[in-house]
């Protein structure tokens, strides 16, 4: 399972790289936002900046809500980097724009999945990613994690090439869970991912060696 990073912010996204496991990035008009990039002008130089620290697939997403809007956002994204891949959402509009976009040769990452039935008209579609939200449907009371499992299990069945991006990952056990269902990717923030190689029996571990080690030499 690959390990993207669910950001716009610069300084976590070096720090992710220098770890060396992080092979992609999410974004989104939310994350844009935070981060003090709510125009297209400027979400486009951060995407761009985002390429120079990361080398792999890059989802921005776009803002309209209608077909035609969508497809000419979608155009002009992907001429902002080769490793950017168009966010459109699982709605008729989003649906009719992944056809055109996905015919022309553009990738996408189709998000704010919460069905299987979505899912799979985006696999027909010629969707490259989707990305079901584990954590918005845990909120709603539904498995999020079952869900992912179930596109899984169809695109298994019938061999689609549509990758499945687990997004809306919250926790580090999100991302166990994601890998043991089969998730190819899992994208997740900074703090998840530090959260992942922290364990407390590790950091005892690495204090009694320390302090043997202290022990010994003072003799």
């Amino acid at each position: 399972m690959r390990i993207f990073l669910d950001t716009a912010n610069l300084d976590e996204l070096r720090k992710a790289a220098r770890l060396g496991v992080v092979s992609g990035v999410t974004t989104n008009p939310s994350l844009a936002a935070k981060e003090g990039t709510g125009d297209l002008k400027s979400y486009r130089s951060v995407i761009q900046e985002i390429a120079g620290i990361i080398d792999g697939p890059i989802s921005a997403e776009v803002i309209s809500t209608d077909a035609a809007g969508m497809i000419r956002e979608g155009r002009d994204i992907a001429t902002w980097h080769p490793n950017v891949i168009v966010k459109l959402p699982s709605t008729l509009a989003g649906l009719e724009a992944i056809a055109t976009l996905a015919k022309e040769g553009i990738k996408i990452n189709q998000t704010l999945c919460f069905s299987v039935n979505q899912a799979l008209l985006g696999a027909v579609a010629g969707t490259t990613f989707v990305s079901p939200f584990i954590g918005r449907l845990d909120d709603e009371g539904h498995d999020g994690m079952e869900l992912v499992a179930d596109i899984v299990k169809v695109f298994k069945e019938y061999h689609y090439p549509t990758q499945v991006l687990a997004a809306s990952v919250r926790t580090p056990l999100h991302c166990t869970q994601a890998a043991k269902v089969g998730a190819h990717i899992a994208t997740m923030p900074y703090k998840v991912l530090t959260q992942m190689m922290h364990h407390p029996l590790t950091d005892i571990g690495v204090a009694r060696f320390l302090e043997d080690w202290n022990r010994t030499m003072k003799l």
